[in-house]
C-alpha cells in the first residue's frame, strides 16, 4: 500500500485527513480521482493519501488513521465496507466520514446528498458539515445506509455491466444468440415464482406464510425508524401494498436473497434487521 503524506499551501478546514483511494475508483477514472486529489491536497494541509491495493489494505488504512478524518475516493461499494469497518470497530459515532463519489456506480452516494462532480465532491469535504444519519444494521453486523431490497425467490440474476455501466450491443448480441439455440426451458419448479415470508416489524406481523409475496423494500423512514413496505402476489386484480414503520424488521420463511445498497446477499431463512438512530456521520454540502 502506497502512503503519501501530503501538505498544502493553504488550508479550508482545521481537520487533518486521511485519504483513501480504492482501487477500483483508480482504474475506473484515474483522471476524477486526481483532480480529487489535487483539490484536497490544496485545500487541507498535512493531508495524507493512501493507495491501497485491496479490501485488506483498505481495512488496515481506515484502521490506523489516528485522529485524521477519513475521506473516501470510491463508489457505493467502497462507502458501504468503510461504515461496515468503522461499526465493527465501533468507531462509527466519534467519527465523521467524507466521500468523493468516483466509480460506476453512485446513486447511494447521491441519494445521500453526496456531490457526484469530482471537484464540487472535494470542496464538500472541506467545507461542508456533518449530518448524522441512522443505520439498518442486521443479526450479523452487516449495514445498509440505503434501501434494502428482497425480490421474488426466482427472480432472474441482476444482469452483470461492464466497468463504464454500459451493456455493450455485442453483448446483447451474444446474448440473443444464446437464447435462440438453448432448448425450452422446463416449466418453473415449485417456489421459483413468489415465495412466502414472513415479515414481522416491531414484533408485530405484517405478513405472513400463508400469503405468498412478490417483493419487500425497507427504506428511511422518520428518525429512529424504516419503512417497511411487502407487496402480496396477486391472482387477478393487484393486491394493494401492505406498509408499516419501525426500528426492527424480522423476514423469515423461504431461503430468500436480498439486496442491500449494491450487494446482493444469501440465501438465508431468516434475518433480522434494526435501525441506529444517528449512528453514523458523512459530510455534506453545508
Amino acid at each position: 500500500m502506497a502512503e503519501v503524506a501530503t501538505s498544502g499551501t493553504s488550508s479550508a478546514t482545521s481537520d487533518q485527513l486521511l485519504v483513501v483511494i480504492d482501487p477500483v475508483a483508480r482504474r475506473a477514472d484515474g483522471e476524477s480521482v486526481r483532480i480529487a486529489r489535487d483539490v484536497l491536497r490544496a485545500g487541507a494541509a498535512g493531508a495524507k493519501v493512501c493507495l491501497p491495493d485491496g479490501p485488506e489494505e483498505f481495512a488496515r488504512a481506515l484502521s490506523r488513521r489516528g485522529s485524521r478524518r477519513p475521506v473516501v475516493v470510491g463508489d457505493d461499494r467502497a462507502l458501504v465496507r468503510a461504515v461496515e469497518l468503522l461499526h465493527r470497530r465501533r468507531e462509527l459515532a466519534g467519527c465523521a466520514l467524507s466521500l468523493v463519489p468516483v466509480g460506476g456506480s453512485v446513486s447511494l452516494a447521491r441519494a445521500l446528498g453526496v456531490p457526484c462532480g469530482a471537484v464540487a465532491a472535494a470542496r464538500a469535504v472541506l467545507d461542508g458539515a456533518e449530518r448524522r444519519m441512522d443505520l439498518l444494521v442486521d443479526d450479523r453486523d452487516g449495514v445498509v445506509l440505503g434501501a434494502l431490497r428482497i425480490p421474488p425467490l426466482g427472480s432472474p440474476s441482476p444482469l452483470r455491466h461492464s466497468p463504464d455501466g454500459v451493456t455493450h450491443p455485442w453483448l446483447r448480441t451474444c446474448r440473443s444468440l444464446v437464447r435462440t439455440l438453448a432448448p425450452a426451458r422446463p416449466p418453473a419448479a415449485p417456489g421459483s415464482g413468489p415465495t412466502r415470508l414472513r415479515v414481522e416489524v416491531d414484533g408485530e406481523t405484517l405478513v405472513d406464510l400463508h400469503q405468498s409475496v412478490e417483493a419487500v423494500s425497507v427504506v428511511p423512514g422518520a428518525s429512529g425508524t424504516a419503512r417497511v413496505e411487502v407487496r402480496p402476489a396477486s391472482v387477478g386484480a393487484e393486491a394493494s401494498p401492505l406498509s408499516a414503520e419501525g426500528s426492527t424488521i424480522t423476514v423469515s420463511g423461504a431461503h430468500f436473497r436480498y439486496r442491500a445498497d449494491a450487494v446482493v446477499s444469501g440465501p438465508v431463512r431468516t434475518r433480522t434487521w434494526e435501525v441506529r438512530e444517528g449512528a453514523w456521520g458523512l459530510t455534506v454540502p453545508a
